[in-house]
């Protein structure tokens, strides 16, 4: 499962790219509600990220984390996607997508376990 290697390490690149945006180019232009916003979606996106990594690393003798990889890659997307464009939008209505990106997440650590187990 090499994909999950590289995609870890592309949204490892990315989560840091976008935290040096939000704290240089951002700061002046949101308020602190929404710079908090985007922070979130940085640090989860970084977490998981990680756990991409992991899951690459683990593969070959779990070959079922492949699901896990999935969600963890859906959840990357959707919530920190999510709140990226909320911050950066203001549409409120993206806050009600946000938790699907977390169930998927949460998929992906029972799904982790479940392989592992």
């Amino acid at each position: 499962m090499k994909w999950t290697l590289v995609a870890g390490g592309v949204f490892g690149f990315l989560s840091v790219a976008l935290g040096a945006f939000a704290a240089h180019a951002l700061k002046a232009r949101l308020d602190e509600y929404s710079l908090d916003v985007f922070r979130t979606g940085v640090e989860y996106q970084f977490f998981h990220a990680l756990a991409l990594i992991l899951v690459g690393g683990l593969s070959e003798r779990y070959p079922q984390l492949k699901t896990s990889a999935v969600s963890f890659t859906v959840g990357i997307v959707v919530f920190s996607g999510s709140l990226y464009a909320l911050a950066l939008t203001g549409a409120k209505w993206l806050g009600a997508v946000t938790p699907l990106g977390g169930v998927a997440f949460l998929i992906g650590w029972g799904l982790f376990v479940k392989a592992i187990l």
